[in-house]
């Protein structure tokens, strides 16, 4: 117990202390996009480490989160709190239609499904124009603000969305450990076993569903805040498979899974656009998609648990991880 302490304190005391050793907002950036994509991840992690269903569309519930924020601050001229706030309530209402159906599906079925999904929302918010402002997006979002503290430099909203990510840890922490989290374990493991011990299995895999989604919709709503303008092109079918890539090569059902799994990703991502010109000159994005697959591929064939495994160092033999 002692041990999860301190390195919980010594976590929170370096993430707090970071931006100040760094002078670039760029850097700012990468961490608080780092933030965002966790939060996506953990729910991910429910859906599929624990409730064993996987998703291919999270990225449309990230962009009703973003446009539900940029509508109603623009259009409607809500305050930006209760924005925040329908952010969340709106994928998670829409995650609750079509998780009944879709949940039915098994395996390749149901990832075809939630692709399907992805693709006709991301088309949606490309064509209706009057409300999305198709491909040319929304702009005039406010900063997100509190009270009197407006969150207007990237150094306040590096705290507000880390603070994000350890609420939303926390929160998971406590859910997993508790009798529904022992639930979905089983569900993974054995849906017929489980359903044979009277588990409502459907409304497990629904509720890990709609929670996944209400954590996407939270950090689509950051998102908009954040860079006060949003267009279709984050929130494609690429961006999904990315937040599935997050999960598994962080660690599916680990707790510090999605934070390696995003960090590495994104950091990834960002030092490859940088470093393949300087290898290829005048190299195009499609070199760095590749050398961006390879690097995946060799971390996926000398840790396919995830990277989550390196946390083993850090407890000891034969006591469980915590999940």
């Amino acid at each position: 117990m002692m041990k999860k302490i301190a390195l919980w304190a010594a976590l929170v005391l370096a993430f707090a202390v970071l931006p100040l050793f760094i002078k670039s907002n760029y850097l700012l950036g990468v961490l608080i996009v780092i933030g965002l994509y966790t939060i996506i991840v953990i729910g991910l992690g429910i859906l599929m480490g624990y409730a064993g269903q996987v998703s291919f569309g999270h990225a449309a519930f990230f962009g009703m989160g973003s446009y539900t924020v940029a509508v109603l601050t623009t259009a409607c001229h809500w305050p930006t709190i209760p924005a925040l706030i329908a952010a969340l309530i709106l994928p998670g209402l829409v995650a609750a239609i079509i998780g009944g159906p879709t949940l039915k599906l098994k395996e390749l079925y149901l990832a075809l499904a939630t692709l399907a999904f992805g693709i006709l929302v991301h088309i949606l918010f490309n064509e209706l124009k009057d409300i999305t402002g198709g491909p040319s997006g929304m702009t005039g979002i406010p900063y997100l603000s509190v009270g009197g503290l407006v969150f207007d430099r990237d150094i306040k909203f590096y705290y507000l969305v880390w603070a994000a990510v350890l609420l939303v840890s926390l929160s998971v922490h406590n859910l997993i450990h508790s009798r529904m989290g022992r639930a979905m374990r089983a569900v993974r493991e054995s849906e017929h076993a489980s359903e044979t011990s009277g588990i409502d299995t459907a409304g497990l895999k629904l509720q890990a569903f709609v929670f996944s989604a209400v954590l996407a919709g939270l950090a689509g709503g950051l998102y908009a805040f954040y860079v006060t303008f949003v267009s279709p092109s984050p929130f494609g079918f690429h961006t999904s498979v990315q937040f599935v890539l997050m999960a598994v090569v962080g660690g599916l059902g680990t707790f510090w899974g999605p934070l390696l799994g995003a960090g590495l990703v994104v950091i990834l991502g960002e030092v490859l656009r940088w470093a393949v010109p300087l290898v290829i000159p005048g190299a195009g994005g499609e070199y760095q998609i590749i050398f961006f697959g390879i690097i995946l591929m060799l971390v996926m064939i000398i840790k396919p648990e995830g990277l989550s495994a390196i946390m083993d160092l850090l407890r000891k033999p034969g006591v469980e991880e915590v999940r």
